[in-house]
Parts: structure tokens; C-alpha cells; sequence
């Protein structure tokens, strides 16, 4: 997550002076014996302990430490990351409450007990704007979790004990202690005009509704999701951000409004008004909440309210917000009217009230779903209300190009799909969401593949054509036949003659004889000289002579004999070689491109076995790429592993490779499980897809 860095800088240097401060108090009192007697302190520890203790015993049995696959969209494909966090158990049944930071974007989530039990959980709900996520564990319907209780953040009071559960840094089922800072924190810029939120994806971000409570329970990486709890043993807050010693969590009584509309409805809704509002202490006021830009086509601009106008009431009921502080409550207020609702707003404006009504429309995510479309080698998302005045977008009626992937049917088309461009339709059928295009593209590969797009790029409506097929080959390979002596030589140059006790030697001296070879059945040996092919002496003494023993034996034939006159021992003598064909290298076997873990496998060759020490019956298929990313990537599969089998189905070559994963894609198994060989050892990938993402 991309937190704000000036805020924690700023935070950060007042931190420091604070600490300075207080670190001179304490020595100044210990000086002067002015701190408590040696008596008290012995009787409070032992009271706070016992306050841990109980708050531990409370709370900590549900909390959960969380493993993610989480899914992200670059260069055109949908990418893959293991990430982690934390989490706590709220109710009976295995309601989860964690960060939208920790469990959005993920395709796979595995939450792991104190008892060290590991449980899927699945998705109920996500609510970006508060950066908050429902989780359910998967277990038997009638099982029942420890679960911790939500108390009331609201009555947390600065300088109260708290203690930060979960899994920082990975290192799971962790505890600190600290006491809280300030019960009401919000963001704002340096020169406090407006508040900050705080990025959590591209174009996703929280803050809004959100009076963080900051405290100095040690936090890290990892922590996000999990509780903060009292000393009385109920959780107050959801960890959120933390660093330079300072954390910030999500006030309990936020994350129960979330939990308690999810349970109830399944989904997160809220009412919308369009307006962004500031406090109204710099005008002078107490009452109040001031407008200072109005959404276009929002209910505020339908209702006629303007930036300047000074919002006292709706329906009836008091806005004020004096300070940054009291913005969130304005926001929550509103959030928490029902979607459709009439209201009545009284306004005051160039110093008369005034009044109108409004219609509220549903709070949109900012960010619009995003999907990855193989066929086309690309990447769209929705377009929301949010995306059109933030990027500039000429129109929200399409879906919008986020990645384009090299060589594929869209960036092969003339003129070529590029980022940020805005598909409206395809093949005469309107794209206005994703929905539609995934449909769209399906009709097309159906009808042959080709795809007329009109898409927007700035202010411009262009056309082109794509043909809806995977350009790089599913496989490549051929054969070559040269002949080959079964030898690795070096020049014998005046300085290696010499070195060798040859010094009026010419030619190639032999410096490893290939196993299984016709040179070695022929008696050749590391340290031969070879002086002579068929009684032709040969002239190499140069470094750059190094190819003229090649290219006299790839001119005779596969199958001929050929007399090499050699110096061993100080002593010429004559060796016949029956010449063998040029084993295959690697970029001459075949290849096959797996599509839906997304690696390269190819054939394995004489020359892979003798380089490898393997033996000369060797089989299997030789890793040659995993794109990073991918579902074999992300399983720690890497190049040049050599597949041996595939769950338990041997894999001989390239063919049998293609036969065992044609069965595992029409199967679907949780987990295909790859035995391999990786270096001197074998070793098994698990590899476990999201099906559902993977397949139309």
C-alpha cells in the first residue's frame, strides 16, 4: 500500500521532538529522586500484567494470520503476488474482519488459527472506502470459532493501554503493548486545506469516513487487518498503517456499521450526495459545514447547491463541522442516508438561507472493476463516475484499455490499442462495461476472430481491425543434421604448445571427450593433440583459428570415417572416428507454451544429459521460461527445472507433456502437483490456479 509519506514524515519529526521532550523530563525527575517510590512500581506491573494477561486471553485465540494470491493487472495480463496480513474472528460462525488492503484483488485467501489450524476463507464483502474486508472461513456449517467482541471506540481515552495483534513481518501470532495517542486522527495537507486520503490501489483510496486512532503498539508490515484491543479485552480498532513507531487503526464502531450492513444485506451501501466539504472555522463560524466543490451530474448540482454555500442542516437535523476532524462524521452522516432518499438541505448562501432537495444516488467505488482478456492480449476496467473527473475522460460509456500486452491481437491491429484508450464497441455490439466487451470478444473468436473495434483515444473515434488469435506459437522446434567429431578442443597456440611440452605443435588440443560418443569408444582423450584430419595438417595457432577443426568435419558426412593424426605422450599416432550426427542443441528441439500457468517447456537433448551428468535415458521436459506472474511463477517453478511428471502422469517429452496438461486443464484439480528434478535433487511445485479466472 502506498501510504501518505509527507503526513508520515511530518508525523515522523514531530514524533521525534516529542520523545527528545519527554526523554528530558524523565532524566531531569530521576535526578532530583522525583519519580514514584520502588514499592508502587512493584504493585502496578503486576496489575497491568494480569489486565495483559486477561485481554490476551480474551481476543488472542481468534486472531488469524492471512495468506493471499493477489492478483494485479501489468503490461496487459494479470499478474500474480503472495501477500500477507491479518485478521480477527468477530462472530461465531467465522465472519472475519480484515483490511481491504490485505484481502482486495486476491483470487485466493488461506487464514491460518493460533492452534496453528490453516482454513480457505472466502470473500463476502469488500468496502474500499474504509478499507475494510469480510471474510468466512470454510468449515462445517455447524462449527463454532472463538470469536472476539467488537467494544467502543468511542470511549477510548489518550494514554489508555492497547495491545496490536497479529502477523507482522510473517512472524505469526504476535502481541505488543503501547497506549494510545490520539482517538480522532485525520490527515491533512501541509498547509491544512483539505484532508488527505490515503491510496490503497490505483485510483482506490480510504480516509473519507475514517478518525484513525493512533497508538504506540509496535506495528509492521503484516499487522494490517488485525485487532487493536483493550485492556478490558474487546477489540477497539483494526490495525491499519503504521511506521516511525506511531500506528493508525479503523475505530471498532466504523468497522461495526461495516460488519453489521454486511451481515444484514450481503453488500455495502451508501447514499451519495456529490459535494466535497471543509470546516468552517477559518470563516469564522462554529456551525456549518462549508461546500467547497460540488460532483458534475451529481444530486447536489441537480439540487442547485453550489461551492461556497454553507450547508446548516438536512432534514432538519444539524451539519457542523468546525475543525478536519468533525469532516468524517459529515461524511459518515451522509453515507448513511438510504440510497433514493429525498432530502431536504438548508442552505446558507451570500448570507441568506435558503432551501432545497436532493435525491441521493449510490456511493460508487472510485475504482472500476478490472479484468484480463486473453483472446485480445489485453486489460480493460470498468469506467466509474469517480475515474471520469479524476483521469479526464472524454466519456463514461465504454470500458477502459489499463494494459496492452506486446505482440497480441490488439497491439498487432493497424492502428494498434494503447493504454488509456476507451473501447465502445466491438463488432458493432456496445461495450459500455466489461460484461459486454467479455461477451463481444466471445461472439467474434466464435465467428472467426476477427474483431472491427471502435474505440475513443482523447477526443478522436478510430477503427481497427484485430484478428483474435494468440500469435507466439503454442509450439516451435526442427532438426538439423551436421556431423560431429564428440570433442570440446582449444587452439593450441605457441604459448600452449610450449606449456604442453609441444612447442612446434599446430592444431587442437582435445579438453573433454563427450560420454556415449564414437571419440570416446575411438580411445580419444583429454590432452590429445589433434595435428592432422586425413593426414591434411591443420594451421590453427590463433585464438581466431578456433572454428577451423569445425568446418572441416561439418564438410564431410554423418556416418564417415575419419583419421586424426594426434600427439599424446610426446608421441603421433593415428585414431579412426566414425563421425556422428550433430547432437540437437536446445534451440533446436521442440517447444511447447503452456498457456494457462503460463511457462515454456522444450525437449531435452544429448547435450542437456552429458552437460547435466544425468543419465544417457534421461526423459523428461526441460523448463526454458515462467513468466513472472504467472500461476507457475507464482508456484516457484523456475527455468531449467526438468519435469519429470505431472501429478504422477510420467512426461516423457514435449508430447506426452501436452497430453498430461490438456487432462489437467479439462480436469481442473485444486492443485497440480509437479515432481521435478532441480539440479542435484528432486523437488515437487504445487501449483493451485484460480479455474475461474483462468477459463471463460
Amino acid at each position: 500500500m502506498r501510504a501518505n509519506f509527507n503526513t508520515f514524515r511530518r508525523c515522523h519529526s514531530i514524533f521525534r521532538r516529542a520523545c527528545h521532550v519527554i526523554l528530558v523530563v524523565l532524566c531531569f525527575l530521576h535526578l532530583f529522586n522525583m519519580l514514584p517510590v520502588a514499592s508502587a512500581q512493584r504493585a502496578y506491573p503486576d496489575a497491568l500484567r494480569r489486565d495483559i494477561e486477561r485481554a490476551r486471553d480474551k481476543v488472542y485465540p481468534a486472531v488469524v494470520n492471512i495468506l493471499a494470491v493477489t492478483r494485479y493487472f501489468s503490461e496487459g495480463r494479470a499478474q500474480r503476488s503472495p501477500s500477507g496480513g491479518s485478521g480477527v474472528i468477530v462472530t461465531p460462525q467465522g465472519h472475519v474482519l480484515t483490511n481491504y488492503h490485505v484481502a482486495g484483488n486476491s483470487t485466493r485467501i488461506t487464514c491460518s488459527l493460533t492452534t496453528g489450524e490453516t482454513l480457505e476463507a472466502t470473500v463476502v464483502a469488500h468496502d474500499p472506502l474504509t478499507d475494510l474486508s469480510i471474510l468466512k472461513l470454510r468449515a462445517a456449517p455447524k462449527r463454532r470459532f472463538p470469536y472476539a467482541t467488537l467494544g467502543n471506540s468511542d470511549a477510548l481515552k489518550v494514554g489508555e493501554y492497547v495491545l496490536a495483534m497479529g502477523n507482522p513481518l510473517m512472524l505469526s501470532s504476535s502481541a505488543t503493548l503501547g497506549i494510545v495517542s490520539n482517538t480522532r486522527r485525520v490527515f491533512t495537507d501541509f498547509t491544512q486545506t483539505e484532508i488527505e486520503e490515503i491510496e490503497l490501489d490505483e485510483g482506490e483510496s480510504t480516509g473519507l469516513l475514517t478518525r484513525w486512532i493512533q497508538h504506540d503498539a509496535l506495528i509492521l508490515p503484516g499487522n494490517s487487518g488485525g485487532p487493536l484491543v483493550s485492556l478490558s479485552g474487546e477489540v477497539v480498532g483494526i490495525n491499519e498503517l503504521g511506521g516511525s513507531g506511531m500506528g493508525f487503526a479503523i475505530p471498532s464502531n466504523l468497522a461495526r456499521q461495516v460488519l453489521q450492513q454486511v451481515l444484514k444485506t450481503g453488500r455495502i451501501q451508501r447514499g451519495w450526495l456529490g459535494v466535497t466539504v471543509l470546516p468552517v472555522e477559518k470563516l469564522g463560524r462554529k456551525t456549518g459545514v462549508l461546500v467547497s466543490s460540488i460532483f458534475p451530474g451529481s444530486p447536489a448540482q441537480k439540487a442547485g447547491i453550489q461551492p461556497g454555500d454553507i450547508i446548516l442542516s438536512i432534514d432538519g437535523k444539524a451539519t457542523n463541522a468546525r475543525f478536519f476532524e468533525e469532516i468524517p462524521l459529515f461524511y459518515q452522516k451522509m453515507a448513511s442516508l438510504p440510497v433514493g432518499k429525498k432530502i431536504t438541505i438548508r442552505l446558507l448562501r451570500g448570507g441568506k438561507q435558503r432551501t432545497v432537495t436532493a435525491v441521493t444516488a449510490q456511493w460508487e467505488r472510485s475504482r472500476g472493476d478490472e479484468e484480463e482478456f486473453r483472446e485480445a492480449g489485453i486489460t480493460a476496467q470498468d469506467i466509474t463516475r469517480a475515474m471520469v473527473v479524476a483521469r479526464k475522460l472524454a466519456t463514461q460509456q465504454g470500458v477502459l484499455v489499463t494494459g496492452v500486452r506486446p505482440g497480441y491481437p490488439f497491439d498487432s491491429a493497424r492502428p494498434n490499442l494503447k493504454r488509456s484508450d476507451i473501447i465502445t464497441s466491438v463488432n458493432g455490439v456496445a461495450t459500455p462495461n466489461l460484461t459486454a466487451l467479455r461477451k463481444a470478444i466471445g461472439i467474434a473468436v466464435k465467428n472467426g476472430g476477427e474483431a472491427i473495434v471502435h474505440f475513443r483515444r482523447g477526443e478522436e473515434h478510430l477503427v481497427t481491425v484485430a484478428k483474435l488469435s494468440t500469435p507466439p506459437p503454442d509450439t516451435m522446434g526442427g532438426e538439423l543434421a551436421k556431423p560431429w567429431l564428440g570433442v570440446k578442443t582449444q587452439v593450441v597456440t605457441p604459448d600452449i604448445a610450449k606449456a604442453v611440452g609441444a612447442q612446434e605443435a599446430r592444431g587442437f588440443r582435445i579438453t573433454e571427450v563427450y560420454p556415449w560418443t564414437e571419440a570416446g569408444k575411438a580411445g580419444l582423450r583429454t590432452g590429445d593433440i589433434i595435428l592432422a584430419v586425413n593426414d591434411t595438417e591443420l594451421e590453427a595457432s590463433r585464438p581466431q583459428d578456433a572454428d577451423e577443426l569445425r568446418r572441416i568435419i561439418e564438410d564431410m558426412s554423418v556416418g564417415e570415417q575419419v583419421e586424426l593424426t594426434i600427439l599424446r605422450s610426446g608421441k603421433t599416432q593415428k585414431v579412426s572416428v566414425t563421425l556422428e550426427e550433430t547432437p540437437a542443441s536446445g534451440e533446436d528441439v521442440r517447444r511447447v507454451r503452456q498457456k494457462e500457468f503460463e511457462f515454456v517447456v522444450r525437449d531435452i537433448t544429448m547435450l542437456d544429459r552429458m552437460e547435466n551428468r544425468w543419465n544417457r535415458d534421461q526423459q523428461g521436459v526441460l523448463v526454458v521460461e515462467c513468466t513472472m506472474g504467472g500461476w507457475a511463477n507464482l508456484a516457484g517453478l523456475r527455468a531449467d527445472d526438468l519435469i519429470l511428471s505431472i501429478n504422477g502422469l510420467p512426461v516423457a517429452d514435449t508430447h506426452a507433456f501436452e497430453q498430461v496438461m490438456a487432462r489437467v486443464v479439462r480436469e481442473r484439480p485444486k492443485v497440480t502437483r509437479i515432481f521435478l528434478r532441480r539440479d542435484g535433487r528432486t523437488h515437487f511445485v504445487f501449483i493451485e490456479p484460480d479455474w475461474a479466472k483462468l477459463l471463460p
